[in-house]
């Protein structure tokens, strides 16, 4: 259903005017995906419905085989460049949005229960960074990760800015959050999976780790990273570096740990 927009203050399109503060203030369930990559990904989840499209003219007939395949019912609006910019409230040179249902949260538990055997996990606590968020889990798209696990203290992995880093990948990866005061370890532990904890203090580096079970490997904010405490009732891991230097962006190391742990897991299955 193609609908020409030429006045920015239309209500049809009021999920798309001043995107950063409607994005500061909530959207009551919804998030805006940004750019095709993204776009194709919502188009493509089995849990979040696609409630609307907002595209330049000049993106319409490239876009054109994705919005014939929409049921028939979402609108999809069109705009000039110079339209489309002051809808959103800055230059747009994407030039393609969508507001996307939110899938249910499943709870921890649901989430953990339904982790194969031999399943990795990216527990995340205190991720407060969007590009660093949009970044971890592009990197657990990418080597197999089953389940994403945040405490209360991250940031929404749905924000425009952490979907867009992910490439989608947000859409791609189940994910649950613990609420305020839930424990990521003891959460973890009751569904018996392995936690390893990555520091630069960490008692075992991570070449040397045994591979096997389900696994969850926990990724703290830069700076603070994992608390003392977590880190008590878990293994905890270090990623040898030069002399001088023991640090890595959260997303690296995640990066890097993860490579690790899905090609050590792939050399070890019996070859058929």
């Amino acid at each position: 259903m193609i609908e020409q927009i030429t006045d920015p203050m239309d209500p049809r399109i009021a999920d798309y005017q001043e995107v950063r503060e409607r994005d500061l203030v909530g959207r009551r369930g919804r998030f805006i995906a940004e750019g095709e990559v993204v776009l194709r990904a919502l188009l493509g989840s089995s849990q979040a419905r696609t409630v609307s499209l907002l595209v330049a003219d000049r993106q319409r007939v490239r876009l054109e085989p994705l919005i014939s395949a929409l049921p028939g019912e979402t609108p999809v609006f069109v705009a000039s460049q110079a339209i489309m910019d002051a809808i959103v409230g800055f230059p747009i040179h994407r030039g393609i949005l969508a507001v996307g249902e939110r899938p249910a949260p499943p709870e921890p538990s649901s989430l953990l229960a339904g982790v194969p055997r031999e399943g990795l996990i990216l527990a995340l606590s205190g991720i407060s960074n969007h590009d660093n968020m949009g970044g971890l889990f592009r990197n657990a798209a990418a080597f197999g990760v089953s389940a994403v696990l945040l405490d209360a203290g991250c940031c929404d992995p749905l924000y425009r800015k952490a979907l867009r880093v992910s490439v989608g990948a947000v859409l791609r990866v189940p994910f649950a959050r613990l609420e305020p005061g839930g424990d990521l370890a003891a959460c973890l532990e009751a569904s018996g999976v392995r936690r390893l904890a990555l520091s630069p203090s960490g008692d075992h580096a991570l070449g040397d780790v045994q591979v096997g079970g389900r696994m969850a490997a926990l990724f703290g904010a830069e700076g603070p990273g994992l608390s003392p405490e977590l880190m008590k009732r878990c293994e905890t891991v270090r990623i040898p570096m030069a002399e001088g230097f023991d640090s890595l962006n959260v997303a690296t190391t995640s990066g890097i740990v993860l490579h690790h742990l899905s090609a050590a897991r792939r050399v070890q299955e019996p070859l058929s």
